[in-house]
């Protein structure tokens, strides 16, 4: 029994997670990951061919371009996997690279400065693509050839490889419309989860999660345990809620409080006078984000009411609670 304990314990401290992804998901994760590298090869070996470009076939295919493939064949729908992740994250650590060459020089703290400038700069332009740190490094030590080519680095090899790798990631994840991307596609072609059967509330268990991950059948980023501290962490928050707020403002943003698709957060655009009767006491509110984005619509000030959980505001570019905030 020690000798289980420790093992299992070292288990956890390596991160060795279960694994929920059928075994059709892993094979159609490595068949797409061959296809977005051999795509890339073929793309820049037909172009060289046909003399519209003339390059070193040591750095047609920047090796970065591998870590990318796991990310948008194994792992399409996470945050780091998406187009904006993918273009920005890459370019982006290319320039400070490649900026960092040409007025540092090669010194050995260059390479540190490009990686590390990069994840900053990834950060606050909300494109972290871990490859993207590879790819400054390929910049700093790649040699006399990279160097050659100064910023047009950018674009040739560099564009092109994103290029060709995005698109074959948008049309082979295409053939499976549980996998379609970017994932905004995907969640766009779900249907949306009906109302519960009944009024009787729900305690989700470990168990809930680890079903529900292995329904899901796609690798998700993140461990049943650190799932369920998030959960744990929502349902604290969800004891501040307020029932409904005191009342509806013309100017500020409210939410209906529920989760996944029927999710929905409305600012009041207009509203009649205070002391219209109710029949007609009426507001104009658009949609900014979750089930129905960027509509207008009318409705009484009741309705309204009874739809709005609480006032919430966008801190950080995530809502949050306007009490939580304040607090």
């Amino acid at each position: 029994m020690r000798l289980q304990s420790f093992f299992y314990e070292l288990q956890q401290l390596l991160g060795v997670s279960a694994n929920t992804t059928s075994h059709n998901e892993k094979i159609i994760s490595a068949v797409g990951g061959g296809l977005g590298i051999a795509g890339i090869m073929w793309v820049m070996h037909f172009l060289v061919q046909a003399q519209l470009l003339t390059m070193q076939s040591s750095i047609m295919i920047i090796a970065s371009m591998g870590a990318s493939a796991v990310l948008l064949f194994a792992v399409p729908h996470g945050a780091l996997s998406q187009p904006w992740a993918v273009i920005g994250g890459h370019l982006i650590s290319a320039v400070l690279a490649i900026t960092s060459v040409k007025y540092l020089g090669h010194g050995p703290w260059v390479a540190a400065f490009a990686v590390g400038g990069s994840i900053g700069v990834m950060y606050y332009l909300r494109c972290i693509h871990p490859p993207g740190g590879a790819t400054a490094l390929t910049v700093v030590v790649g040699g006399a050839d990279i160097d050659a080519l100064g910023y047009q680095f950018l674009w040739l090899p560099l564009g092109i490889n994103i290029l060709v790798i995005m698109a074959i990631a948008i049309i082979f994840n295409g053939f499976f419309n549980w996998r379609r991307y970017p994932v905004h596609l995907a969640h766009k072609l779900k249907r949306a989860i009906g109302a519960p059967s009944n009024e009787r509330e729900h305690e989700l268990t470990q168990e809930d999660f680890a079903a529900a991950m292995q329904e899901l059948d796609s690798y998700v980023d993140i461990t049943p345990d650190g799932l369920t501290d998030l959960l744990e962490l929502a349902k604290k928050h969800a004891e501040k809620n307020i029932t409904h707020p005191q009342s509806i403002i013309a100017g500020r943003i409210y939410s209906n409080g529920k989760l996944g698709r029927l999710w929905s957060i409305r600012q009041v655009v207009d509203a009649s006078p205070q002391n219209t009767h109710a029949s007609k006491d009426r507001v104009i509110y658009k949609v900014l984000a979750g089930d129905g984005g960027y509509e207008t619509h009318m409705c009484l000030r009741s309705e309204f009411h009874k739809w709005a959980r609480f006032e919430v505001e966008k801190h950080n570019q995530q809502w949050v609670k306007v009490e939580e905030q304040k607090a």
